[in-house]
């Protein structure tokens, strides 16, 4: 089957260092499914959280299934991902210790059941995400050198 990815988060990436990643599964309702297969869903503003000994993922949003009744679940409802209490503790001891936090990155299917990659994260100042463009545009500018582009 393999990997299809739904959404991906760059703004995580330009907002934070990340620094590991955790793979999760989610507990999520039918409509909803049909609503990723459909590719609609949104991890701009998203993070997940630790509550009484489980992991959940806040403000993810996955649109209304178009096809589905009034029971269609609320799109920015609180989600429950499916963790190992092990990978909890560790994540939970990271994010205690060191003020670091926690931030979906890519939302995808692997052999067909839908998966979260999150991040550890530490939030960027402005200086590091201006070095972190000016190496982004050095390497595109040599790769088009590199092609012949100039």
């Amino acid at each position: 089957m393999g990997i299809k990815l739904i959404a991906n988060n760059k703004k995580a990436f330009h907002e934070f260092f990340i620094s590991e990643v955790l793979e999760a599964g989610l507990a999520l309702l039918g409509p909803e499914v049909k609503s990723l297969r459909d590719g609609k869903a949104n991890l701009r503003d998203s993070y997940c959280r630790i509550q009484g000994g489980e992991l959940f993922v806040h403000q993810m949003h996955i649109s209304p299934y178009e096809f589905g009744n009034r029971e269609n679940p609320e799109p920015l409802r609180v989600r429950k991902l499916l963790v190992h209490r092990h990978e909890i503790s560790h994540l939970a001891k990271k994010v205690d210790e060191k003020g670091l936090t926690l931030v979906p990155t890519k939302l995808y299917f692997k052999d067909g059941r839908v998966k979260l990659e999150i991040g550890v994260a530490k939030g960027k100042h402005l200086h590091d995400k201006r070095e972190t463009l000016k190496q982004k545009e050095a390497r595109r500018e040599m790769d088009k050198a590199m092609k012949g582009g100039y």
